[in-house]
């Protein structure tokens, strides 16, 4: 019986000890791994993915809540997918970036199209992070200002501005490659920062102290506001309402580009093709990646306002990409919104979101004392854990390592151990499957956190 074809292209099965020994020693050896101490870690071996699940080789199957890194939108080894890559390897492999390349324009229009209104066009990326470093890029030559702001528990990326606009600790140990960003706080209700005590005084405040920061930075002075429109890894951190509409009316007093962060909300992670379109906002740059093609090629972008785009139609831009628009990228693209209209994948993330996962999550709340709360919007969803609910002491410390973030390193493995890959960051439990997850798949899923919570409630000190 043949369960997955190993690197030569031969049939191979499941408990193959030399296969697995073979694939750990060479990246033990040989691959550098990110955000991670290389004599510390233990990377799974994985032999096959398909659809929501992968395997690793002993034959141990994952329900992959976490869509890998997000970007799993349409899940693994799609077919149309997979054959509009091999297609488009048969016709034109590659072709550099300065050349006008049919699969190229087709997706810029698409994504042009999708976006926003006075959307013009797309500069086409590698990924998130250099989509970001060019957003600003953009932004600081059309207003000949410096600097940007950004918010505090956010993730833009790990290249130098990118890593610098970051607000979670990832950012510490990098310095500050670029002196221009100056962070503030964004609407949390949960955690206030602003002593608010419901989601419109979150937002006023929030937007009280973001024009604070503004005055005291000096509005001629600043570029751009950067911010996710549904914050990701930092905590589906869903925006109060008002509070997008009022950033945007912030940034048309002061002549502020706003840049929306879609890399990993967008492509319908929320139910809409990107976030902010269920905010009534239109930004003036948006960053994508991730869910563009569900990462099967290297591919990211900024869609660019009209405004922007003019501001170089006489004048270079400085900057540019060997691989911009790479046309499998590119392929896997125009695939994706074929995909998305065919099986109808915003109408099921809606549905399944509302019908489904909130409701069941609504219910865990109510069994697992351990949950502070719950968050999100279509299949982007967060349960904070808590070690008591009155003083909402979280589960484990802010930035937790070793021994400290035990107890939610506990219930990750109780996940694991059922056959479910969690999307886990900090002390929360986010739920983030393939976009084409069945109903009985994503129940599934959420029984096993329900079992898995039990591990939480374990260490729940409150009353």
């Amino acid at each position: 019986m043949t369960d997955f074809i190993d690197l030569n292209g031969a049939e191979q099965s499941f408990g193959d000890t030399d296969a697995q020994r073979e694939v750990r020693q060479n990246d033990r050896d040989y691959v550098f791994h990110s955000w991670s101490a290389q004599a510390q870690i233990n990377p799974l071996p994985v032999a096959k993915g398909e659809g929501v699940r992968f395997w690793d080789y002993d034959g141990k199957e994952y329900l992959d809540f976490s869509s890998q890194l997000v970007n799993l939108n349409l899940g693994h080894q799609h077919p149309g997918l997979v054959k509009a890559i091999q297609d488009q390897a048969g016709r034109m492999a590659t072709i550099q970036p300065a050349m006008a390349n049919d699969v190229r324009g087709e997706l810029a229009k698409r994504v042009v199209e999708h976006s926003f209104e006075g959307a013009r066009s797309v500069f086409f990326t590698n990924g998130g992070a250099d989509a970001n470093e060019y957003a600003v890029r953009m932004a600081r030559h059309h207003t000949g200002r410096q600097k940007v702001l950004a918010r505090y528990r956010s993730y833009h990326g790990s290249t130098a501005t990118a890593i610098t606009l970051t607000g979670e600790p990832r950012r510490w140990a990098n310095g500050t490659p670029d002196a221009g960003v100056v962070h503030f706080f964004g609407p949390y209700p949960y955690r206030s920062e602003f002593y608010a005590e419901t989601p419109e005084q979150e937002t006023e405040r929030a937007l009280q102290h973001l024009e604070h920061t503004i005055q005291l930075e000096g509005p001629n002075t600043i570029a751009a506001i950067i911010l996710e429109s549904v914050t990701g890894t930092n905590g589906i951190l869903v925006p109060t309402p008002g509070y997008l509409e009022g950033v945007r009316e912030l940034c048309d007093r002061h002549g502020i580009v706003m840049i929306c962060d879609e890399v990993m909300a967008g492509f319908g992670r929320t139910g809409e093709w990107f976030a902010f379109q269920a905010f009534g906002v239109t930004p003036d740059l948006v960053t994508f990646a991730k869910g563009v093609n569900s990462g099967y090629v290297p591919l990211g972008g900024v869609v660019i306002s009209e405004a922007i785009h003019n501001t170089f139609a006489d004048r270079s831009f400085p900057g540019g990409l060997t691989y911009s628009g790479h046309p499998l990228g590119a392929a896997a693209g125009v695939a994706t919104f074929d995909i998305f209209e065919e099986e109808q994948i915003l109408e099921r993330v809606r549905d399944l979101g509302e019908r489904v996962v909130e409701p069941r999550l609504r219910e865990l709340a109510e069994k697992h004392p351990s949950i502070g709360e719950v968050r999100g919007k279509g299949l982007f969803w967060a349960l904070e854990l808590v070690l008591d609910r009155e003083t909402r002491d979280p589960l484990v410390p802010f930035n937790a390592a070793g021994e400290a973030a035990a107890p939610f390193n506990a219930v990750v493995a109780a996940c694991k151990n059922a056959g479910l890959w969690p999307f886990a960051a900090g002390n929360r439990l986010q739920i983030a499957p393939p976009l084409i997850i069945s109903e009985e798949d994503l129940v599934t899923g959420l029984d096993i956190i329900d079992e898995a919570l039990s591990v939480a409630d374990g260490y729940y000190t409150g009353k």
